[in-house]
């Protein structure tokens, strides 16, 4: 689905608007001054996910945090991280050293990148739900490793699904940790965010 430049910048100024509120979460919860910053959102359909993931995220292996959600919209929102980059995250957040592994983190790890992604997703899915008077609910979130083919499930993808990949720049301190979020939205769920992206606009 293409979007016009002002759909665009209206999108990407909301999931902006949500991480901003994320990272002042992160802020009063860690030692350490966290930024994110949102320098682009692509939208694309599903027969195109996997081209378009690989393209953009490579063909590593990710760790990501999984948040689905329903209500007037519906769909899944996911903060994914390359191994290494989700490592590094979390040794600062947790004062803690890790080597950068393939094997999977341990349970205190899971935990805080967990809380981390849930932090920002909810962030994002606050200000669509707030600035768009949409009505959500949200299962809890899960954490999950692998390559793009496990992160993005095509079965669970309905033929007419949008997705949204928006990327996430984390800076702390004077390190720069790069994480992508994908939004998947539900057959209709992405007509209902465009149809209230024109509300807003005209108030």
């Amino acid at each position: 689905m293409n979007l016009t430049s002002e759909q665009i910048d209206a999108l990407q100024e909301i999931i902006n608007i949500g991480v901003g509120q994320a990272a002042g979460v992160l802020n009063e919860m860690l030692s350490s001054h966290i930024t994110l910053q949102i320098p682009f959102i692509k939208t694309f359909s599903p027969d195109l996910v996997k081209q378009e993931l690989e393209l953009k995220l490579g063909k590593g292996k990710f760790s990501a945090v999984e948040l689905e959600f329903f209500g007037s919209i519906s769909g899944n929102a996911e903060l994914v991280f390359p191994t290494d980059s989700a490592a590094e995250l979390v040794s600062i957040v947790t004062d803690e050293e890790m080597e950068i592994s393939e094997s999977e983190l341990d349970e205190l790890k899971v935990g805080a990148l967990t809380e981390i992604g849930n932090i920002v997703i909810s962030g994002v899915m606050g200000a669509i739900s707030n600035l768009l008077s949409q009505d959500l609910e949200y299962f809890l979130p899960s954490y999950m490793e692998g390559n793009i083919d496990n992160l993005i499930d095509n079965q669970q993808l309905e033929k007419h699904s949008t997705l949204v990949l928006a990327q996430t720049r984390f800076f702390i301190e004077e390190t720069k940790i790069q994480g992508d979020i994908i939004l998947i939205f539900h057959l209709g769920s992405f007509h209902t965010i465009l149809q209230a992206l024109q509300e807003l606009d005209g108030d």
